[in-house]
C-alpha cells in the first residue's frame, strides 16, 4: 500500500520514523534531526551553482542547469542510494528544506524507478518550528524544579533515576563545567535544541506534566540553552543536592579521569589516546589560570602532572584526588556557596542522593495525578 505524504510532525517526532534529508551537506552540518541520514539531491558546490543561475538568470534556468548537473551516472548513483535507503526503512519519509522542489523532485525519481516513498510537507523548516513551539509551549505550560548543588555531587546521577528529568548536558554532550568537554564533538546548536525539543515531545506524550534539570549557566560548553528556557529557569524552586567532599572528589575522578581516559583511548588507541586526554586535562586547567592565580595554577598543575605520570605507568587515578579536592575546597565550593545563598529563597528541599530522589519522584507523582484530574 503507498503512504501518502505527511505533515503530521508530532507523530513522525513520536515515532522516530527514519528519515531521508536530501538537502545539501552544508544545510545538513548546520541542523538537523536525531537519526536523520543526509543523501542529497545535490551536493555542495551543485547548490551554490544552481543558486548563482536562479538570481542572475530565474528559476527554470537554474532548474534546468540542476537537471544538467545531476545526469547520467551520477543521477543513477543517487537513485541507487536512496533506493537503498527506502529498501531498508519502509517506514520512512524523506525532506528538503520547505519540501518543495528538491523532495519533489528526489520522490519523482524514485517513482520512476518503481520506488513510491512519501515526503514530508513543509519540510525541514515546518519540522524545526514545530520543535521550537514545543520547547516554547513546555516552558510556559510545565512545572520545572531546577536540581543544583556543589561540583561533583552527583547531579547528573540523580537525573538518570527521574523518568521525568530533562540531561541539558547530556543533550549537549558536555559536563558543564570548565572541565566538562568529551573526547568527541558537541553538537551543532540547531542539533541540541531539536533533540532537547524532541525529548520534551516524548516526555509530554508520556504523561509528564512537570520536568527537572540542572541548574546551568546560559552556555554548555558551545550550546547556548534557549533563552526562554534559561530565563525561567532563573524563577523555578531549587533542589540543593548534598554530598561529603569525599564523595565529591571520588565522582569527579570517576568522571573527569576514569571515564575521559577511557572516551579517549576507545576513540583514538592506548597511547594516542592518553595522550590527547593528558592535554586535555591540561587545557582544561589552563583554560582558568587566570582566575586561579598563578601560586595556585602552578600548584594544582604540578599535582596533576604527577598524577598523569602515575596513571600513565599504571598506578591508578588516586594521585588525582589532590589537585580535584583542592580545586573544589579553593575555586568550586566558594563560587557556588555564593550562588545558594543567592537562590536560598528559592530553594524547597535539601538533602543527600537518596533525600532528593525521593522528594524529586514524589514531586512527580503529585503533579502526575494533579494533571491527570486537570484531564478528566
Amino acid at each position: 500500500m503507498t503512504r501518502n505524504d505527511t505533515d503530521d510532525y508530532r507523530a513522525l517526532f513520536l515515532s522516530g520514523l527514519p528519515l531521508m534529508d536530501v538537502r545539501a551537506p552544508v544545510e545538513f552540518n548546520k541542523g538537523a534531526f536525531p537519526g536523520a541520514v543526509n543523501l542529497p539531491l545535490m551536493n555542495d558546490a551543485e547548490r551554490h551553482e544552481v543558486g548563482v543561475c536562479y538570481k542572475r538568470d530565474g528559476p527554470e534556468a537554474a532548474v534546468a542547469l540542476g537537471h544538467r548537473l545531476v545526469s547520467g551516472e551520477l543521477k543513477a548513483e543517487r537513485i541507487a542510494a536512496w533506493a537503498d535507503f527506502a529498501a531498508s526503512h519502509p517506514q520512512g519519509y524523506l525532506y528538503c528544506f520547505r519540501g518543495g522542489h528538491r523532495s519533489r523532485i528526489t520522490q519523482q525519481w524514485l517513482a520512476e524507478a518503481g520506488i513510491p516513498y512519501p515526503r514530508v510537507v513543509g519540510g525541514y523548516k515546518a519540522m524545526r518550528g514545530f520543535l521550537l513551539q514545543t520547547l516554547e509551549s513546555a516552558v510556559a505550560e510545565c512545572g520545572f524544579t531546577v536540581l543544583g548543588g556543589m561540583t561533583g555531587t552527583g547531579k547528573t546521577d540523580v537525573l538518570a533515576q527521574l523518568a521525568h528529568a530533562l540531561d541539558l548536558e547530556g543533550h549537549a554532550h558536555h559536563r558543564g563545567s570548565s572541565f566538562g568537554k568529551r573526547a568527541s564533538a558537541q553538537p551543532a546548536q540547531i542539533d541540541f535544541e531539536n533533540r532537547l525539543s524532541i525529548d520534551v515531545l516524548r516526555k509530554r506524550a508520556a504523561g509528564h506534566a512537570g520536568f527537572v534539570v540542572e541548574d546551568e549557566s546560559r552556555l554548555i560548553g558551545s550550546c547556548s540553552l534557549p533563552l526562554d528556557l534559561y530565563q525561567d529557569m532563573q524563577r523555578r524552586p531549587v533542589v540543593w543536592l548534598e554530598d561529603t567532599l569525599e564523595n565529591r572528589v571520588r565522582r569527579i575522578a570517576r568522571d573527569y579521569v576514569v571515564d575521559l581516559c577511557a572516551e579517549f583511548t576507545a576513540l583514538h588507541g592506548e597511547d594516542p589516546g592518553f595522550d590527547l586526554y593528558a592535554r586535555r586535562l591540561r587545557q582544561s586547567l589552563d583554560n582558568i589560570k587566570r582566575r586561579l592565580g598563578g601560586e595556585r595554577y602552578a600548584r594544582l598543575a604540578a599535582i596533576m602532572d604527577e598524577a598523569l605520570a602515575e596513571q600513565r605507568r599504571g598506578g591508578g587515578v588516586d594521585p588525582h584526588h589532590g589537585w580535584i579536592e583542592a580545586l573544589l575546597t579553593e575555586y568550586y565550593d566558594p563560587m557556588y556557596a555564593y550562588q545558594r545563598e543567592q537562590k536560598s529563597s528559592r530553594i524547597v528541599f535539601a538533602g543527600d542522593f537518596a533525600a532528593v530522589v525521593a522528594y524529586l519522584l514524589d514531586s512527580s507523582a503529585a503533579t502526575g495525578s494533579q494533571a491527570s484530574r486537570l484531564a478528566v
